[in-house]
């Protein structure tokens, strides 16, 4: 289970990283939700796989879209926007390239997979 920890620790922690967005937001039943596809990555079901994929695409569109919108506020109102736009392109690309981990024979192994 150590290689396979590794290989979902990036979906993990693309999650978890959405679940703190949505806790700053003071969304709590979607942190409740980030938190409940977390567990599903030790579900070794192929709807759990599905849904986790689900959910980190929704969670990368949910990046891009803050980015749009707090990128906007910000150059509206003349105050510096790049770094700020920098660091959420990157965490929207992390989320969406913690995908990859499910095109790997092994993760579609843990998760019965065709």
């Amino acid at each position: 289970m150590g290689g396979m920890a590794l290989r979902l620790l990036p979906a993990a922690l693309a999650l978890l990283a959405l679940g703190a967005h949505f806790l700053r937001a003071g969304r709590l039943a979607m942190v409740a939700a980030a938190l409940a596809v977390v567990a599903l990555l030790f579900a070794r079901r192929p709807w759990a796989a599905r849904v986790v994929e689900g959910a980190l695409v929704l969670g990368t569109l949910e990046w891009i879209r803050t980015l749009a919108l707090l990128a906007g506020e910000r150059r509206a109102a003349g105050a510096p926007y790049l770094r700020m736009t920098l660091i959420l392109a990157g965490v929207a690309l992390a989320t969406a390239l913690s995908l990859l981990a499910f095109r790997s024979r092994a993760v579609k192994v843990h998760f019965r997979l065709p």
